[in-house]
């Protein structure tokens, strides 16, 4: 039975695309084994069956000379180690999701010749991505890359994001179109990182709407712990209807569930937004790295899905605005969810497991 290495960070973005793969490969036969950091005992539970090599890895992000220096020997270390793992492995392909665990192992796949690709969930090359990038064979891509595009651009390979069976199974749902009187549901969510602004912005500018469409609402919304009960409180004093937790196991079937949603634009939610279809108000997260999180929501803006919001102009008026506007033409709405669908693929994963297929057969 062939072999093939998985090698991704632990978030959630480099980790469902990773896992989706992970399951088809195994129908078509494939023997999988992860390679990541320290931390990849928690992978047991992600990757039923595989097996799990950790390696030494480091990242350079945000970190003063001497931490920089320290963090160049540790990956070094781990170069060698999956070197060394590689050998004993022999995989048919190497394949990377990003993320700094994978640097290591992406580097030894190259160095030891390999069939490698990577996966760039995002239309801005990853920072560990864009140093493997013109060393791996095949750079597949979830949207067309805006910066940092291999220099060989006939390797880049357009798959689409895996998205998880949850999600495919949400798509299912068809848009409920509302009315100008039916009930309006809102979800709101922001990840670790990007919920707070979220948390103080949204219910404030959800309380300034109009009573008729206050007393429509029905909001979900994801917070930080420590903001839950500020937020449940503005809700309650303009008496609107919200369910608040700092984490909804069930996130497909929510978006499933919703007229819009305002979200931030990390590569996972685009994907997850756009195969179920629904319109969103995107607000990219100022301290994403490089950037990344701006192009990916003009994709969706673009394609008039939805709406790009930049942080610094979110005040609670004129999100209030915004949400008044939209819900004065619920036709529009409706547009706006097809619209999304036409950028989902919902087969990315069978076309990623294809990439990889030939990637082994011109081996």
């Amino acid at each position: 039975m062939r072999t093939v290495v998985l090698s991704a960070g632990g978030t959630g973005g480099h980790l469902f695309p990773a896992q989706a793969l992970a399951e088809e490969l195994v129908r078509r036969g494939a023997n999988i084994v992860v390679m990541t950091d320290g931390r990849g005992a928690n992978f047991t539970r992600a990757f039923p069956g595989a097996e799990i090599e950790t390696v030494p890895a480091a990242s350079f992000a945000d970190k003063g000379l001497i931490l920089k220096i320290l963090a160049a020997i540790e990956i070094g270390i781990g170069v060698i180690a999956a070197s060394l793992k590689l050998a004993r492995i022999k995989p048919a392909a190497v394949i990377g999701f990003g993320g700094y665990p994978s640097l290591p192992v992406m580097l030894a796949a190259t160095f030891s010749q390999f069939p490698t690709a990577i996966l760039e969930q995002n239309t801005v090359l990853g920072r560990v991505n864009r140093l493997v990038a013109n060393r791996v064979r095949i750079v597949a891509a979830a949207f067309p890359i805006a910066r940092f595009a291999p220099r060989d651009t006939s390797k880049i390979v357009m798959t689409g994001n895996p998205v998880r069976p949850e999600v495919l199974e949400a798509a299912n749902t068809p848009y409920d179109t509302p009315t100008l009187d039916s009930p309006l549901c809102i979800l709101i969510f922001g990840g670790s990182q990007g919920a707070r602004a979220l948390s103080e912005i949204v219910p404030q500018a959800i309380a300034l709407l109009k009573p008729d469409v206050r007393s429509r609402l029905s909001i979900v919304q994801q917070c930080r712990p420590e903001d839950l009960e500020k937020v449940r409180a503005v809700y309650d004093n303009a008496k609107i209807k919200a369910e608040l937790a700092s984490f909804f196991s069930d996130l497909p079937a929510r978006i499933a569930g919703a007229h819009l949603v305002i979200a931030r634009s990390g590569a996972g939610t685009l994907a997850e937004l756009a195969a179920i279809g629904r319109p969103a108000i995107l607000i990219p997260l100022p301290a994403a790295t490089d950037d990344h999180q701006t192009p990916n929501a003009d994709v969706f803006a673009n394609a008039g899905a939805g709406w790009r919001v930049p942080q610094d102009q979110l005040t609670p008026q004129f999100l209030a605005a915004m949400l008044e506007q939209a819900f004065a033409l619920p036709e529009d709405l409706a547009k706006r969810a097809a619209a999304a669908r036409t950028l989902a693929r919902p087969d990315a994963t069978q076309r990623l497991a294809d990439v990889i297929e030939t990637l082994e057969k011109a081996a």
